[in-house]
């Protein structure tokens, strides 16, 4: 199974990478990712100055985790003089440098960061939504490297369009979609207190809690700007869901608040489960998943019921707690009354033994 996708000419052996945080912080963390065998490299995020991180900085949960980390921890030096020339030589897959986050941040640091990179990928968190700002951030980055330019798209941008249009006239390949969602909070009710956050108690908000959000804007980006480069984040935790992200449009995904959650394995683990789930749909390589169009549903507005597999029917009574029309009642068997049915599809959806059919 040919599991190798090309972007921005860049090739790689399987589309699945690190997206940049504290698994990618430093030269230790970068190759333990690299020995699970994604296909690049992506760094944490260096700027002009070390973060300063408020401590704790991670919590999380089975769907999301929060995090108060800001950039690298590590000053701009130790990347540039130790961690890059040494991955340099010893990286037998592309190394992708995200920098951030001002047009004199860049034009600082892209000349020295230019002879280690393969591509750059910009963090927009902390410039504002203004598109002004960031025409002038991708031009100070061309002006210093032919290198290929993927901005990162925040979820705070008004406008994904707009901001992928000024970013690719300005001189960027492709974008990044998407970033962490906040400010986000996490109470403790008992203490009552904020478990962590920033000076206002903030945090961002990223992993399989964000993906719908995530595919959505990838599809939107990928329908208006059919050639450039788009590298699919956000909640990606299984082969499935690097399977859609290809299918919304993306060239390659990027994932890291999974491994946060669910254990550092699962990159290894979904890279190994991916050519079985390809086969399994019927695909015969990751280009042709990139190459498939992805239909979207007619839209009608008339009602299609429930039909229930009775032999499948646990009887666990969710398909009645949950319906909003109150259309489901149970006694011996689930029964679906027509007249009150609106064919929503929240029936089948939760039903957790798949038993219930006809609506999706």
């Amino acid at each position: 199974m040919d599991l190798s996708t090309v972007f921005s000419n860049i090739k790689i052996e399987n589309p699945v990478m690190p997206a940049s945080g504290p698994l990618v912080g430093d030269y230790e963390k970068i190759k333990f990712i690299d020995s699970t065998g994604v296909g690049a490299i992506v760094t944490k995020t260096i700027s002009t100055k070390a973060a300063e991180v408020p401590r704790p900085c991670i919590y999380g949960e089975n769907s999301f985790v929060m995090n108060a980390e800001l950039w690298s921890e590590l000053p701009p030096e130790q990347w540039i003089n130790n961690i890059l020339p040494e991955l340099k030589k010893e990286l037998n897959k592309p190394l992708i440098i995200s920098t951030g986050y001002s047009k004199e941040d860049m034009e600082f640091l892209i000349p020295k960061l230019d002879k280690y990179a393969d591509a750059f990928e910009i963090s927009t968190h902390y410039v504002g939504k203004s598109y002004d700002t960031i025409a002038e951030i991708v031009k100070a980055i061309r002006k210093n490297t032919d290198k290929p330019i993927f901005m990162k798209l925040s979820p705070h941008i008004p406008d994904p369009i707009e901001f992928t249009k000024v970013a690719i006239e300005n001189g960027a390949n492709g974008i990044v979609a998407i970033n962490s969602l906040g400010p986000t909070m996490k109470i403790d009710i008992e203490g009552r207190k904020v478990f962590i956050g920033n000076d206002k108690g903030q945090v961002w908000l990223s992993g399989p809690a964000i993906k719908p959000l995530a595919l959505a804007i990838v599809k939107i980006l990928r329908d208006a700007f059919p050639d450039i480069t788009i590298i699919g984040v956000g909640g990606i935790k299984t082969a499935d869901d690097v399977i859609e992200f290809l299918l919304a449009g993306a060239n390659a995904v990027q994932l890291l608040s999974s491994a946060l959650i669910f254990g550092k394995d699962i990159y290894e683990r979904i890279i190994k489960d991916l050519p079985k789930k390809l086969e399994k749909y019927g695909f015969n390589s990751v280009q042709e998943v990139i190459n498939t169009k992805l239909e979207i549903l007619d839209i009608k507005f008339k009602p299609n019921n429930p039909v229930v597999d009775h032999e499948k029917c646990t009887l666990c009574r969710i398909c009645e707690k949950v319906c909003p029309y109150f259309a489901i009642t149970i006694d011996e068997k689930v029964n679906v009354d027509p007249q009150k049915c609106f064919g929503c599809g929240l029936c089948q959806s939760r039903c957790p033994v798949n038993a219930i059919s006809g609506v999706l």
